[in-house]
């Protein structure tokens, strides 16, 4: 892929997600790792977040496409050779979910370390996710692995924040989402160069974009509004260059769990949202001047 000219200004970069278009637009009838990646491509996005299948890479690169990786991670075995097929796919930025829900934080934070050395070692960047069924699978687990990574190899842990998560387990209200998440490591948040953009509720990890008929839905605009509008903001604030953020439009598809049988199509919700996105971050850059 051609490398980007430099900017004086931080950027956002939004990504598809594989994910989003699983069995799409039917089982029967399911779209080529080629036609998925063209038709994020179309729709306005930069990256397309997907595993370092050889598909995907050649997918990406014929498409002009950034590839973000996501991968598991439960081992310090395992770290070197998944941060190494990344590698071969082109990847730069990786979200990992590590180890387990009931994995001991003194444990995983081994793991961590292994995760980021073979980072390093292959020239990605890899990022540990905010993610249930995992070890950071509430805020108060991730925020130790955190500091127990920083106590223990002095430097801070790249993480990678989905806000969705600690919404639903703290079940928030539309007026503190951005209150209540912003005590979660802002320092974290600032230095991060990846993150990922799902709509919630206090109660919902995932909600509509639309209502299937055009209009954006309500439950969007009140997440837009109170979460993503100061997310952005203070993430931009916090820069001291030309940073760029990876966002991935983390929206799951139907049998997943996330999107429910009533949801509008959850890829056309996706193309609304990266619109929407984009337009808040410019807005945020516009608010950041004064």
């Amino acid at each position: 892929m051609a490398k980007r000219k430099a900017s004086k200004k931080p950027q956002l970069h939004l990504c598809a997600a594989a994910w989003t278009m699983t069995t799409y637009p039917s089982a029967a009838k399911e779209w080529t790792m080629d036609r998925k990646v063209k038709a994020a491509k179309e729709a306005g996005f930069v990256g397309f977040s997907a595993g370092p299948q050889p598909e995907v890479a050649e997918a990406c690169a014929k498409h002009g496409m950034q590839l973000v990786g996501g991968v598991d991670v439960g081992t310090v075995k395992e770290a070197d050779e998944k941060m190494r097929l990344f590698k071969e796919a082109n990847a730069v930025h990786i979200n990992v979910q590590l180890c387990d829900h009931d994995t001991e934080i003194s444990k995983a934070v081994t793991v961590a370390r292994a995760v980021i050395e073979a980072g390093t070692k292959h020239g990605v960047k890899p990022a540990i996710e905010w993610h249930r069924d995992t070890v950071t699978e509430t805020p108060e687990k991730a925020l130790a692995l955190a500091t127990q990574y920083e106590k223990r190899y002095g430097d801070k842990l790249r993480m990678n924040f989905d806000h969705s998560h600690p919404a639903i387990i703290k079940q928030l209200r539309p007026n503190t989402f951005w209150p209540r998440i912003a005590e979660y490591r802002p320092d974290l948040l600032a230095m991060s160069e990846l993150i990922h953009f799902r709509t919630f509720t206090g109660s919902h990890c995932q909600t509509p974009i639309t209502n299937g008929r055009g209009k954006l839905d309500a439950d969007f605009v009140a997440w837009r509004d109170n979460f993503l509008r100061h997310a952005l903001e203070a993430w931009i604030k916090a820069q001291r260059g030309a940073k760029e953020l990876w966002a991935v439009v983390e929206l799951g598809p139907k049998g997943s769990g996330y999107a429910l049988d009533c949801f509008p199509d959850v890829w056309k919700d996706a193309i609304v949202a990266r619109g929407e996105i984009e337009n808040e971050f410019k807005k945020a850059l516009r608010r950041a001047k004064k």
